[in-house]
Formats: C-alpha cells, structure tokens, sequence
C-alpha cells in the first residue's frame, strides 16, 4: 500500500511540473510571437512615417495607398515614386526607429535605376559595440522604380533580448524539473537499500535465533543437573550463559520488532486501564534485575484511567526506567510524577544519572543513536529502547520530550490527553 502511494505521488509530481514546463514553453513560444508582430506594426508604422516624409514637397500625391511591403520576418521594401537623397533616407530612417523604440541594428539599401541595381546601401549600428562597417546586399525587385528596402539582421537576438524574464523563468522550471527527478531517483534508491537492510536484519536475527534456543534449552537442562547444582563455580557459569542467553534473545526480538513496524506499523490493542498499576507492577520487574534501584511514584490519585496496550504501555515504562537505572553513576534514585494539567495527564520520568549534552538531547529517540559519554561503552545495547518508546507515543497521539534537570539526570516527559 505505502509502495503504491509513493509511486502515485511521484507521477502525480512529475506530471504537474512537466505540465507546467510545456505551459510555460508554449506561453514563450507564443510570448516571441506577440514580439514579432510587435516590432513588425512598429517597423511598418516607422516606414510608413518615412515614406510619408519623402513625399513631402513633392508636386504629387504618392499614387502607392500602402507603400511598405513585407518581404519576410526581418526584410521591408518601401515604394516611393519619387528620386531622394540617401543621407535624407538615413537621417528619417534613425530618426522614426528611435520614435518607435526599435533599438535593434538595422541596414537599408537604395534602387539605381540607370544602373538596375540595388548600389546604395548602409549597416547602421544602434550599439556602441559594433561600428564595424558592413558589406550590404540587396535583391532587386520587378515593377517598383524608386524604393529602398530596409532589413534586420538581428532580429530574432533582439527579439530574445527583450524576452529574458520567460527564459529566465523557462530555465528555472527545467531547473526545478532535473532536481526533481534527481531526488526522486535517490529517494528511490535510499528505499531500496532501506528495503536491503530491513531484509538483512530480519535474516539476520532469525538465523542467530535458532542457535540461540538450542543454547537456552541445553543451557537449563544443565543447570538441573546434579553435578552442577552441586557445584558452585558451575551452576554460577550455567546461569550467567542463561541470563545472557535471555539478554541476547530480547535484543533480537527488539531489532525484529522494529524491523517489522518500519514496513507495517504496530497493531496496538488497546483497552481501559488504571496506569498506577501497572507502572507498580513494572516497578517491580525492574528492581528484580536492579534491586539497589530506588524507585518510587508520585500520583495525586491512583485512578487515572487510560485508553492504550497494555503489553507495549508496560514495555514503555520498562526501558524508560531501565536506561534509567544503566546510565547512572551512582545508586538509581527515580521519580515517576503523575499529575493532570488542562486535560492533559503528564507522566514524568526523573533520574539522577548522568544527563545528556543540551546538543544530543533532541537525538536520543532516533534510530540506532546512542549518546557517546561515560557510560556508553559499559552499556550494551542497541540505541532502539528509545526509539520504541517514541514510536508507541506516536501511535497513540502522545507526546514525548527529553530535558536535562537543573543538577544532574534527564526527565522524559509523556504528555497524554485525558478524558475523565
């Protein structure tokens, strides 16, 4: 179901921003075309303007309605009927272009008709980059004695250049889209080796279970034995190889357990339950493995009642006072503090250990971290009895929080919602 869902999510995601990137790439597309006609009415305005200058003078009306001819994108011819001079043209050329805000570089020819070609002819840089002089040439046209053509030979540059936002923008959207993929692809890649490592933990575990029973059976038909029994240095042997036996077996099914709730979350079982109870009852399993351990509990009332599973309830209280007890450097003094504050039932777990660095503190309910300090290398374990108790408040909606006391030791907090 999870595999599934991601992988909708990911089309879902990669749909919406190729989808955006074709919208983005066709308003460009039409974007340049809107510039091109654009620049075209101001071209054929300006030529216009300076056709209409030329006539002026003259004994005549220019018999041409529409003078101006668009041969292609970035060629006009423009008839005159009528002889002028070629710096006049030059002057009322810039002059109208300059009118019409047409800043790109432009080159405009004459017709000769002695000579039936087009001779006349200048490039005209607008830009202080390029004055470089041009060679300019023109085709000549049939039926049209007195014109001059003009061309733009860095149209589609200039047309780009006033443009640059929606390429900016265009660019930034395949930008976004490449990063996109590529996290997709390494968020798919960091599953697959989650998926490796759950499976190899899980393998793992059962293949070091199996021998481990047979150790634990042999182990306490041995310590039933006669001889053993009557031997001291053997029976104490025997049951240190059980204890540990016993040790090693609940690491296992911790790392099986937590393998399992990373791919399908912990069904809990949940039920009506005085909690004094059964923290008392916790209490006493943990003072049978830690008898100098002083545990004690402050409740205004014993009847709090709670919604919740009691077999993972009584594992949380469990290993919040068993690492408790084992990161402590002198005798274990723990208070267990239950009060209802503004409906919510807070449950605090105060030590006098050895405390955490305020820069570790917020890491110690994550996967596999186990705080470097004095302690550390004394302590056995794996780093996952915090984080289990942290994925048991997150399955009920409680919230979990570490601080470290004034003088010496944490308190963890759980913060419960209560209904009476």
């Amino acid at each position: 179901m999870k595999i599934n869902k991601l992988n909708s999510i990911i089309l879902l995601g990669l749909i919406a921003i190729i989808s955006i990137l074709v919208a983005q790439l066709l308003w460009t597309k039409e974007a340049f075309t809107l510039e091109q006609k654009k620049l075209s009415q101001k071209a054929h305005i300006a030529l216009l303007e300076v056709s209409r200058k030329l006539d002026e003078g003259k004994d005549h009306e220019s018999s041409c309605q529409n003078p101006v001819h668009k041969i292609s994108n970035d060629y006009y011819i423009v008839n005159i009927d009528n002889e002028f001079e070629p710096d006049i043209l030059e002057f009322y050329l810039k002059s109208e272009f300059k009118k019409m805000n047409i800043t790109t570089d432009f080159e405009y020819a004459m017709y000769n008709c002695q000579s039936d070609e087009m001779v006349y002819g200048n490039y005209i840089s607008l830009s202080e980059k390029s004055k470089v002089k041009k060679t300019v040439s023109f085709p000549k046209h049939k039926n049209l004695v007195y014109y001059f053509a003009v061309r733009f030979p860095n149209e589609t540059t200039y047309l780009f250049s006033s443009m640059r936002f929606w390429f900016v923008l265009s660019t930034a959207l395949i930008l976004i889209l490449l990063i996109y993929v590529y996290s997709i692809f390494k968020l798919l890649q960091q599953k697959k080796y989650s998926e490796l490592q759950r499976d190899f933990i899980n393998n793992m575990t059962h293949e070091f279970k199996t021998p481990l029973s047979s150790i634990l059976i042999a182990s306490k038909y041995l310590i039933e034995q006669n001889p053993i029994k009557e031997d001291k240095k053997l029976h104490t042997y025997t049951d240190i190889i059980i204890k540990q036996s016993h040790k090693l077996n609940n690491h296992i099914e911790k790392i099986l357990n937590i393998a399992k709730s990373d791919y399908t979350p912990l069904a809990l079982q949940k039920e009506a339950v005085l909690i004094v109870p059964i923290i008392e009852e916790t209490i006493e399993n943990i003072q049978l493995k830690y008898p100098e351990a002083i545990i004690k509990i402050e409740s205004s009332s014993k009847e709090y009642l709670l919604e919740t599973d009691v077999f993972h309830f009584n594992n949380l209280v469990y290993n919040l006072l068993d690492n408790a007890v084992k990161y402590c450097s002198e005798k274990p003094n723990i208070v267990i503090q239950i009060a209802l504050e503004n409906q919510v039932l807070k449950l605090k777990f105060i030590d006098n250990g050895i405390g955490i660095s305020p820069k570790n503190i917020s890491f110690i309910f994550d996967k596999f971290y186990r705080a470097q300090n004095e302690k550390s290398n004394e302590v056995n374990g794996f780093g996952l009895g915090l984080y289990y108790v942290k994925e048991i408040c997150s399955l009920q909606n409680w919230k979990i929080k570490a601080e470290n006391n004034s003088e010496k030791g944490i308190t963890i907090t759980l913060s419960i919602p209560y209904k009476k």
